[in-house]
């Protein structure tokens, strides 16, 4: 396992303010397609906060114009309309809250489109150092937080904030000396809201750490679930998932005392405005200053003013997810490939056969823990070479380095005499068609995987040949549905070497002008194996051909092979001719037949 470098995505510890204007702006450029149905909506809630406004002040109409004189039609009246401003706000909520969460589902849709393209263009190296589940939880969590701010977050604050200036508004306009003895414990509120929130954000940060942690341990103990169980662990990793679990539910329960002790405070300091209202209020009634029906409607409107503040902290929670995940969305995006094709891209004439050259070449996987030192090779076209060392010594590095997957530190790889990062990327993969020892085929059918690597149709007779010259006919054949056979995920329904058969059938319908098997055959049994070889040698008829290999048995036929050692090459030739010199080649060989 490589070590983690400097530009890993660890930021789930970062948590920044609740409202952040550069990630305001950048949420509101990823809103921006949407502009329409958010327009609608906003427009919606000033015309809601006038009609609830509108409620408390039809009770002081009906208390002090209709009730104390015995006014029962007008009163009749009074109600009617109240009724239709309870019907008139039910549906703007509804309204809001449909447009609020269609603008919040199609801001996630884009956002994870996004991120997914994004990751695709990433080189190999970023998945090395950044674990999936960490990925998994920018790409699905991390964007439900932001659609929350639209659904959730956004449209209540900015509906509370609308509310509030109306009520302030309103009540100054009945009766300001009673509005500002109400408000006079609003600098308190403020204080203790400060308090509580500087807290709860804290908390918060305390739950997205173990909930990342909890993320990327269920994720790596279901991938290695058939290892857990081959060494008998799964007590003691179902102990290491309850520590983590236990966990993640203390930082819950430490978030959620926050923002209940922010809940219980705003409501002690709303009741205590209430009160200081009621005292302040029946002596306005007594001197004859304030009608009962001006002091109903303060009492309606300190409720509609506290109520919002009272879910502060959940809104305060949904907003700090909302901008702590937009900082990680926007860091992956940010991201910028570190391979990249270049902007004056080489298209050369395809050829049916290709050259391949590692010119000097220098690579390490970190820092400077090289891999390969100073190595060169050249494989000429049509010809057939083989790489063979010891564990170790970078022969799968070659392979990765032809494609691109990485980059090398100094010196050149050169296909068809162009150094490969002067080619189109999509052109340089075509041309050039790998199968690893670990074989990855995708949820889907046979067919769906056979067509991977190919734009457009396939004609059902290529298909067929390319299965007989893989000599997977007899596995198609076994399969109950034959081509149109769902493959689980990975392929897991079918052996190794079956899947090996099927990536060799892949390749064969991809036709890359060259082909490099990286380990075909080393983990298969004899009667596979025996399939795979001779599928091999169908499949090198016609295209340069580099074959990776620990079985030495497997590459006597090579045109040549290429002896790595110490990063570098160091013998070449063929089978007979490095046996004869009794160099590393010659001691390899004698280890394979002592180890038989």
């Amino acid at each position: 396992m490589r070590l983690r470098g400097p530009d890993d995505l660890d930021q789930d510890d970062a948590l920044g303010r609740a409202f952040d204007r550069r990630l305001a702006r950048r949420l509101v450029l990823a809103a921006w397609p949407h502009r329409g149905i958010i327009a609608a909506s906003l427009a919606l809630f000033p015309l809601s906060a006038l009609v609830e406004l509108a409620q408390p002040y039809l009770l002081k109409v009906a208390i002090d114009e209709h009730i104390l004189r015995s006014d029962w039609p007008g009163l009749g009246r009074i109600a009617t309309l109240f009724a239709g401003t309870l019907l008139a706000l039910y549906a703007l909520h509804a309204v809001q809250a449909y447009l609020m969460h269609v603008t919040g589902q199609r801001v996630m849709h884009d956002l994870r489109t996004g991120l997914f393209r994004h990751l695709m263009s990433l080189e190999a190296r970023f998945f090395d150092r950044n674990p999936v589940g960490r990925l998994m939880t920018r790409v699905l969590y991390d964007v439900e937080a932001v659609s929350e701010a639209f659904t959730s977050g956004l449209s209540a604050v900015v509906a509370d904030v609308i509310t509030l200036a109306g009520v302030v508004a309103v009540m100054l306009w009945m009766n300001w000396p009673l509005a500002l003895v109400t408000f006079s414990l609003v600098p308190l509120l403020a204080a203790v809201a400060a308090f509580f929130r500087l807290r709860a954000r804290d908390a918060y940060r305390q739950v997205r750490r173990r909930l990342s942690r909890l993320n990327g341990f269920l994720q790596e103990s279901l991938q290695g679930m058939t290892v857990i169980q081959l060494f008998a662990r799964e007590r003691a990793e179902g102990e290491r998932f309850r520590r983590f679990n236990a966990e993640y539910r203390r930082a819950l329960f430490g978030s959620t005392i926050w923002e209940a002790s922010l809940y219980a405070a705003v409501e002690a300091l709303g009741s205590a405005a209430l009160a200081l209202l009621i005292w302040y209020g029946a002596g306005g009634i007594a001197a004859d200053t304030l009608t009962f029906g001006a002091l109903v409607a303060f009492i309606q409107y300190i409720n509609r003013f506290f109520l919002p503040i009272r879910d502060l902290g959940a809104k305060y929670t949904v907003m700090q997810a909302a901008m702590a995940a937009a900082e990680r969305i926007f860091g992956l995006l940010d991201v910028a490939p570190a391979i990249q094709a270049p902007a004056a891209q080489r298209r050369l004439p395809p050829t049916a056969q290709a050259s391949i050259e590692l010119r000097s070449v220098w690579f390490a996987y970190d820092d400077e823990h090289w891999v390969l030192r100073d190595c060169s090779l050249v494989v000429r076209p049509g010809e057939r070479v083989a790489i063979v060392g010891a564990t170790g010594e970078g022969k799968s590095t070659c392979a990765r380095l032809l494609n691109r997957s990485y980059d090398v530190t100094r010196g050149q790889v050169l296909v068809d005499g162009v150094d490969v990062r002067e080619w189109d990327l999509a052109a340089l993969r075509r041309r050039i068609g790998i199968i690893f020892q670990d074989t990855v085929l995708f949820t889907g059918t046979v067919e769906a995987n056979l067509r991977l690597g190919v734009d457009g149709a396939v004609p059902a007779a290529a298909l067929e040949r390319a299965v007989d010259a893989a000599n997977a006919r007899g596995l198609v054949a076994a399969l109950p549905r034959g081509l149109d056979e769902a493959l689980g995920e990975r392929g897991a329904n079918l052996s190794h070497g079956q899947r090996q058969l099927l990536a060799i059938a892949r390749a064969l319908v991809y036709d890359p002008a060259v082909l490099v098997l990286d380990e075909a055959t080393s983990s298969v049994d004899p009667e596979s194996e025996a399939l795979i070889q001779d599928a091999m040698r169908r499949l090198s008829v016609g295209r340069t051909t580099i074959t990776i290999a620990h079985r030495l048995s497997t590459v006597q036929g090579a045109d040549r092979i290429l002896v790595l050692h110490r990063g570098h090459v160091a013998e070449e030739g063929r089978h007979a001719d490095l046996l004869r010199a009794g160099g590393i080649y010659a001691r390899l060989w004698e280890l394979r037949g002592s180890v038989r």
